[in-house]
C-alpha cells in the first residue's frame, strides 16, 4: 500500500505521525503538573519589610556608614549621604541594592549588606471565641492553625466551622472562610492558608 502513495502522501503521513507524538508528550507534561490530592499549595513567600522593623545597614570598611535602622510609618528609612531610601513592602535585597547603587556617587564600588535585626511589622488579630483573643506579633510567617494555636485554641462556644479570615487589600476586604473541622481532622488542608500582615482571624 505504501509503494502506492506518491511523495505528497507520505510526507503527510510522516507530519501526521510527528504531530500524534508531540500531543502524547504534551499530555504526559499536563498531566504531570496536575496537583494530586488535596495537598495544601501554600509556598513560603518571601518576606517584605514593614513599618518597626529594624534594619542593620553596612558598608564595609566604612563604620560610620554602618547604622541600625527602624523602618518608619511612612515605610521609609533615613540614611547618611542618599537620604531617604523605601523599605515597607520591598525585600532586603531590593533595599540594599538600592542603596549600594545610589552610594556609588560618593564610593567607588560600595559594598553593601542589609540585615533583618527584629521583625517587628508582621502582626496578626485572633478575635471572637478563642482563649486569648488579641494581636499578635509572629516573628516567622504562621499559618491559620498556627495562629489558632497562639491564640490558645478555640473555647467550647465557638462555631468551629465559619471561622473567617478577614484581609485588606487596599479598599477592598477580602474574607477567607476556614472549616477547623475539617483542618482538625487532616481533610482540605488548602484552607489553612500563611497569613499576611495585618489578617484577622475571626471565631464566631
Amino acid at each position: 500500500m505504501m509503494r502506492s502513495m506518491g511523495k505528497y502522501q507520505v510526507s503527510r503521513v510522516a507530519v501526521m505521525i510527528v504531530c500524534v507524538g508531540l500531543s502524547m508528550v504534551d499530555g504526559s507534561r499536563s498531566l504531570l503538573a496536575e496537583p494530586v490530592g488535596d495537598e495544601p499549595t501554600n509556598v513560603e513567600p518571601i518576606y517584605l519589610l514593614g513599618p518597626e522593623d529594624m534594619l542593620k545597614v553596612a558598608v564595609w570598611k566604612d563604620e560610620q556608614l554602618t547604622q541600625e535602622l527602624v523602618v518608619r510609618p511612612d515605610g521609609m528609612i533615613s540614611f547618611p549621604l542618599i537620604g531617604e531610601v523605601q523599605a515597607s513592602g520591598r525585600t532586603v535585597e531590593d533595599v540594599r541594592s538600592e542603596i549600594a547603587q545610589r552610594l556609588t556617587k560618593f564610593l567607588p564600588n560600595p559594598n553593601v549588606t542589609v540585615t533583618v535585626l527584629k521583625v517587628l511589622s508582621y502582626r496578626i488579630y485572633v478575635l471572637g471565641r478563642v482563649n486569648k483573643p488579641g494581636e499578635y506579633q509572629a516573628g516567622h510567617h504562621t499559618d491559620v492553625l498556627q495562629a489558632l494555636s497562639m491564640a490558645g485554641g478555640l473555647t467550647a462556644y465557638a462555631s468551629e466551622n465559619n471561622i473567617k479570615i478577614i484581609r485588606r487589600n487596599g479598599t477592598d476586604e477580602l474574607v477567607f472562610p476556614f472549616r477547623y473541622g475539617d483542618a482538625r481532622k487532616g481533610r482540605d488542608l488548602h484552607q489553612n492558608i500563611l497569613l499576611q500582615r495585618g489578617d484577622v482571624v475571626m471565631v464566631p
